[in-house]
């Protein structure tokens, strides 16, 4: 069966520097090197196959599959991602929250609710322009994304230094606002329609959110971000840190 590759050498040559620094592993040495079980975990993730259909030119399916949740259980795809977003991270100080919701398999157990649209899954996240994401939370599909907001803001790197948080009205509440302006950042948020005194905002700045919208629909181009299949939220999400470590250096 051909296979569609997706890491160029000049991607390959960014996560190599990364997976170096890993420490050394015990046991006899995979089959698959590092750069092949990263093409099959991509594979996975942007085609939807399951698991046990993962073609032949990757190996046994439950080599990778092991393999995807050790390196999960050490933290791995987290600091490739996080290591690669400090390297890329634009000098822009906007910050754009958002989130969005992911329907899910019968299968999934983890980070699960019921939405309108049934099981699902909600990504939080916050990026720094369609292509950088720098933090990630996942919640059940109901939850609501203003209670959420102070758990992705202490994700995000504190430099380069920010100075506007861009959100949509979801977010309009007293203490997300007092919260970014005692860390000196302006919030950029349009008021409810509830709320009695209508609060100014930069409108023009306001307009860079679609960067956000681009970010989730990068991500929704794998379907198996777009449709959660995976039974673990953890490994559903080191799929997403995958997913958005390649999006930095594609």
């Amino acid at each position: 069966m051909s296979v569609r590759w997706l890491l160029t050498d000049e991607a390959w040559a960014a996560l190599a520097a990364v997976l170096v620094t890993r420490p050394s592993r015990a046991g006899s040495p995979p089959v698959l090197s590092d750069r092949h079980f990263i093409e099959a975990v991509l594979y996975l993730a942007r085609t939807g196959t399951p698991w046990r259909d993962l073609p032949e030119d990757f190996g046994h399916w439950d080599a990778v599959y092991n393999r995807l949740r050790r390196w999960e259980r050490r933290g791995i795809w987290r600091r490739l991602w996080e290591r690669l977003q400090a390297g890329a991270c634009p000098l822009t100080r906007h910050l754009f929250v958002d989130a969005t919701i992911v329907r899910a398999h019968q299968h999934a157990a983890q980070a699960l609710g019921r939405s309108r649209g049934g099981f699902s899954t909600k990504i939080h996240v916050g990026c720094r322009d369609e292509h950088t994401g720098v933090a990630i939370v996942l919640t059940a599909g109901q939850a609501h994304e203003s209670p959420v907001f102070e758990r992705v803001l202490a994700q995000v790197p504190p430099e380069p230094s920010l100075t506007h948080a861009i959100l949509d009205k979801g977010y309009d509440s007293n203490p997300i606002r007092e919260h970014l302006l005692a860390q000196d950042i302006v919030p950029v948020i349009p008021s409810k329609s509830n709320r009695t005194d209508a609060i100014e905002y930069d409108h023009g700045l306001y307009k860079l959110r679609e960067q956000v919208e681009r970010f989730f629909n990068r991500l929704k181009q794998f379907r198996r971000i777009a449709t959660r299949y995976e039974k673990l939220g953890q490994t559903f999400l080191a799929l997403i840190h995958l997913v958005a470590a390649w999006l930095i250096i594609k």
